[in-house]
This record gives structure tokens, C-alpha cells and sequence, in this order.
């Protein structure tokens, strides 16, 4: 069996860089996400997400890189997505490296060592982005 791979977000207006960082993580194994549902989008960011939680999930199910996808039950504190998923590689994009990552999850290394799990960092390709997408279609 191979390795699990979990990763988690919000895939709002999804383009080539959701992609590419799927199609990264599946190089390494089999690819759950964690996708975060409207109601924490809006209180986290304060505005809800331009393509609601079904459309969004669908979107990624639909997704070859995608074998599974469960929604961010935990809102802020992804460890309990993260123990549904089992992996044994959490993957973010590597445009975290220099940001706390550990503290915006709500988990350390220390448990993550605890769970057998490895962070790992994937190539970040600033090609495109939600952001973009939005700003490109005037979206606030």
C-alpha cells in the first residue's frame, strides 16, 4: 500500500495551480482533502466563498490527482480532519515555509511525530491564484 497523502483548503475558482500542487502531492501517494466548508471561509476571511462547499467538492471528486475529499470538520484546528484522513504526509504548498503554519493548523511537530505523519512542503508555482482569478474578474 502506498503512502496517504492529506492536504486541506478552500480550492475557491479552481485553476492549473490547484492542479499542479494535486497533481504533486499524487506523485507521492494517494490524495485526501480536507476542504474547507463555507461557514469557517466566511468567518475565517470574513466573506463567504464564490463557489459554494457541493460545487467546490465536486469539482475536486472530479479531479484524477483526488481520491478522496472530506470537509475541514475542525474549522481552525485541523487535527481531527487530519486523524480521519490518516495520512502519513501532510503536503502544503511550499509559500507557507515562511509562515507559521503549525500555529494557523493548531498542531505541532511534536504531534504530528507522535502520529507518524511527515509535513511536506510542495513546490509553489505563483503562475496563478484565487486571488488573481478574482482580481482579473473584479471580484471583491
Amino acid at each position: 500500500m502506498g503512502l496517504r497523502v492529506y492536504t486541506g483548503g478552500t480550492f475557491d475558482l479552481f485553476h492549473s495551480g490547484h492542479v499542479n500542487f494535486l497533481m504533486l502531492c499524487a506523485e507521492i501517494g494517494s490524495v485526501t482533502v480536507a476542504l474547507n466548508t463555507d461557514e469557517f471561509i466566511e468567518s475565517y476571511k470574513g466573506k463567504p466563498p464564490v463557489i459554494g462547499y457541493k460545487d467546490r467538492a465536486d469539482v475536486l471528486k472530479a479531479c484524477k490527482y483526488v481520491k478522496e475529499v472530506i470537509p475541514n470538520s475542525g474549522g481552525m484546528d485541523s487535527k481531527p480532519s487530519i486523524l480521519e484522513a490518516a495520512p502519513n504526509v501532510v503536503a502544503i504548498g511550499s509559500d507557507w515555509a515562511r509562515r507559521d503554519y503549525y500555529k494557523q493548523m493548531q498542531f505541532t511537530q511534536d504531534w504530528l511525530d507522535e502520529k507518524g505523519i511527515s509535513l511536506l512542503y510542495i513546490p509553489y508555482y505563483p503562475s496563478i491564484s484565487s486571488s488573481e482569478v478574482k482580481r482579473r474578474l473584479q471580484v471583491n
